[in-house]
């Protein structure tokens, strides 16, 4: 049961972030694409807006995807975590702990997520059980 869950975690973390990713490459799910994500980025002080859109645009996508298939999920919530670090500095901070605040603590229980997977290895239903 403990590879269930950790495959239905994987998949709704590792899928949303490949929805996010998606949002500003591709302006797909209600997402404004690189130009859009850009220039928002700009707006808050991170620039290139656009390179830096396309860097967290691939982050999220291909954390996603690798955090979701159970593939090198190192590397994946690495993506993740750098991701979601510069959100909660650039974004989140200045607003506190609360989600409900527009805060940080979403992205930190994402963090955690990813991490403790990580840590404790994707499961039996993942590529790297196949692959490795």
């Amino acid at each position: 049961m403990m590879d269930l869950g950790l495959l239905l975690i994987r998949l709704v973390i590792g899928l949303a972030f490949i929805g996010h990713g998606t949002q500003k490459l591709f302006g797909w799910f209600g997402g404004y694409g690189l130009k859009g994500t850009g220039g928002w980025m700009e707006s808050i002080g991170i620039k290139p807006g656009v390179t830096m859109a396309l860097l967290a645009g691939l982050s999220e996508l291909i954390g996603g995807a690798l955090f979701a298939a159970g593939l090198f999920t190192a590397l994946a919530a690495a993506l993740i975590t750098v991701t979601m670090m510069v959100a909660i500095v650039k974004v989140h901070a200045p607003n506190g702990f609360w989600v409900s605040q527009n805060g940080y603590e979403f992205n930190l229980v994402l963090i955690a997520v990813v991490i403790g997977i990580a840590l404790i290895g994707p499961g039996q239903y993942a590529l790297s059980a196949v692959l490795f």
